[in-house]
């Protein structure tokens, strides 16, 4: 049922002779301009927004007053257009407006219908997979009615931005690393991008500018995955043997020119073999195609030193994702074997200890000859040292210097021989002397022998070679008068 006032309401806005319905649109949590214009005559009236019934609890701002809350107001005389503002848009926003013009008897209203929608983009999205240092295409589409409007590509999923944001626009379609075509018969623009890095990876959104309303969106996902981690291996070799590199390729590179290249970086490589002989410069390397099992093999017949790098074989000049595999050569040398000796194993056991070298990757020749001459000349003086050490051992041994010494040595005798081992053995006493009474047992180790005269001489020798083999022994002799 109307109210009386309901039914004034549409009686003015009858006699007014309204214009046609403004549609905006928006996005939550941005901003959106209600733009309402007029006849002339009335640049000095007071102009307002409202909504509902436009009652003076309904009206939201007015030219009297600029700002007021979300709102503001700006009334341009000279076009005769008056905008307002709603910033922080939310759902609740939406719905149906009014632009008034005050004015003696009846105002003047113009219906205003605001859409509001979630800046965010898409429901779908397409992937799209590529490789660093390669290129992609981004195709999008679009309606018939929009073959002449403004296309346009730009990062993130916010349409309230993007085309703020734009890489590039239909107006300008060369920026950068970025191409725009439009293919206006199958109503598709396609955005090439080149040089891709992994940075490029990330969300998309292809955009169509329309005049009234929002502009139509699509979404893309790109991958760009790091280049060198498609295929790669690590190989061992061994210097002057022969080495083979295996290389598979995708089936439809059957007739492709085949290759293996050396650097560091794929795109900056010498090739060192090819499927297309002409210019090899290296007859070690020989490529044999196995069209069978969609590979082929490369042979170096005879490893070398300088050999060892990165290497890269391929069936496509382009690289392409799959067209090629990355491999790491190393190469070692043959198992070699030194000899060395210690102080304690000669000593002791007299047999020499065998050191094997393990092989390891070739990275500097000269570290192996530091191995084979260095390594002897700092044992030579050890070796020396231990070797005196055995043959004074063994000739001391051979002359009776042990514990079976010639008991029937005469006193002068022993005493020269003891003073004469001074240069092998650290302390060496000589004692003479006679004693009286009988004779006392002092250890296991010293020995007292009397003839049974007053006078009794003792020769007491001291040997410290080791700890375990020699000790201390008395020795005496008498004569009776």
């Amino acid at each position: 049922m109307w109210s009386p006032q309901n039914l004034l309401f549409i009686f003015c806005f009858a006699l007014s002779g309204a214009a046609a319905v403004i549609h905006v649109s928006g996005y939550e949590g941005r901003d959106v301009n209600v733009s309402c214009s007029y006849g002339e005559g009335y640049e000095s009236y007071e102009k307002y927004l409202c909504r509902n019934d436009c009652g003076n609890s309904d009206v939201l701002i007015t030219t009297t007053k600029a700002k007021k809350n979300k709102y503001s107001i700006y009334d341009d005389k000279k076009r005769r257009v008056f905008t307002t503002t709603l910033s922080d848009l939310s759902s609740v926003d939406a719905g149906k407006y009014w632009c008034g013009v005050t004015r003696t008897g009846k105002d003047i209203y113009t219906e205003v219908r605001v859409e509001v929608e979630p800046d965010s983009c898409c429901d779908r999205s397409t992937n799209i997979q590529s490789y660093e240092g390669g290129s992609v295409s981004i195709s999008c589409s679009y309606e018939s009615e929009d073959q002449n409007n403004l296309k346009y590509i730009c990062r993130g999923k916010q349409p309230s931005t993007c085309l703020q944001q734009a890489l590039i626009t239909s107006d300008n379609k060369r920026k950068g690393r970025f191409r725009l075509t439009d293919d206006k018969e199958s109503r598709k623009f396609t955005v090439n991008i080149t040089s891709l890095t992994q940075e490029d990876s990330g969300s998309y959104l292809c955009g169509v500018h329309r005049n009234t309303g929002l502009d139509v969106f699509s979404a893309a996902e790109l991958e760009v995955k790091e280049w060198c981690c498609v295929k790669s291996n690590i190989l061992t070799g061994t210097m002057g043997r022969p080495l083979t590199m295996q290389c598979p390729y995708p089936p439809q590179h059957e007739t492709n020119r085949k290759f293996l290249c050396k650097g560091d970086q794929r795109n900056n490589c010498t090739d060192m073999v090819t499927s297309q002989t002409s210019g090899q410069t290296d007859l070690r390397f020989t490529l044999q195609d196995d069209v069978s099992s969609s590979s082929f093999s490369v042979t170096i017949t005879e490893l070398k030193a300088d050999d060892a790098g990165t290497y890269w074989c391929g069936s496509d000049s382009q690289w392409s994702p799959g067209n090629y595999t990355k491999i790491q050569l190393l190469v070692v040398f043959p198992t070699s074997t030194v000899i060395s000796t210690t102080i304690v194993e000669t000593v002791r056991s007299q047999q020499p200890i065998s050191t094997h070298i393990p092989s390891k990757p070739l990275k500097d020749p000269s570290l192996f000859h530091s191995v084979v001459f260095i390594v002897p000349a700092v044992l030579l003086p050890i070796l020396i040292f231990a070797l005196v050490i055995v043959c004074k051992y063994k000739c001391y041994k051979e002359q009776g210097g042990g514990v079976n010494m010639n008991r029937n040595k005469t006193k002068a005798a022993d005493a020269e021989e003891a003073m004469g081992g001074a240069d092998i053995y650290e302390n060496q006493e000589v004692v003479a002397g006679s004693m009286k009474g009988s004779s006392k047992k002092q250890s296991t180790c010293h020995q007292y022998v009397d003839t049974g005269g007053d006078q009794q001489d003792s020769i007491y020798q001291n040997f410290n070679i080791t700890d375990d083999i020699y000790c201390n022994e008395f020795y005496s002799k008498g004569e009776k008068r």
